[in-house]
């Protein structure tokens, strides 16, 4: 996976310190994941994709950051801009631990009305780092 990645962030110029963080927080939830769920193989990028569309009553993670993670999106209730989501459009994206976990429990909460699991927030992330 690592090699991936960092074959990835060449192939795309991501600045490779950028993805060595992505690589440390990714791998902080799989620890975390396995400690939740014994079970836990690994994330599944599918299973992030159906994530990020699924909705949770009238919200998904797709109404404020459109449908691609790729683009630009737009807060439904402010208007504001928000940057994409995917790190090959947005190379900072997920290169911050406290900031990552910082949005995902923000997130979870207005979308979900609770907070995501480990597995969750890694496949969120397979997800989105799978998109080039």
């Amino acid at each position: 996976m690592k090699k991936l990645l960092i074959a990835s962030a060449l192939a795309l110029s991501l600045p490779l310190g950028a993805v060595a963080n992505q690589i440390q927080v990714q791998e902080a939830y799989r620890a975390a994941a396995k400690q939740e769920n014994p079970g836990f193989k690994d994330f599944s990028a599918t299973r992030g994709q159906a994530f990020y569309s699924a909705k949770s009553g009238d919200t998904a993670c797709a109404t404020c950051h459109g449908d691609s993670p790729k683009a630009h999106g737009k807060h439904a209730k402010t208007g504001k801009d928000i940057l994409p989501l995917a790190p090959s459009a947005n190379a900072q994206r997920f290169s911050d631990a406290s900031k990552v976990e910082k949005w995902f429990k923000r997130n979870c909460n207005d979308v979900l009305k609770r907070a995501c699991t480990s597995e969750e927030k890694g496949d969120f992330m397979a997800y989105l780092l799978s998109l080039k």
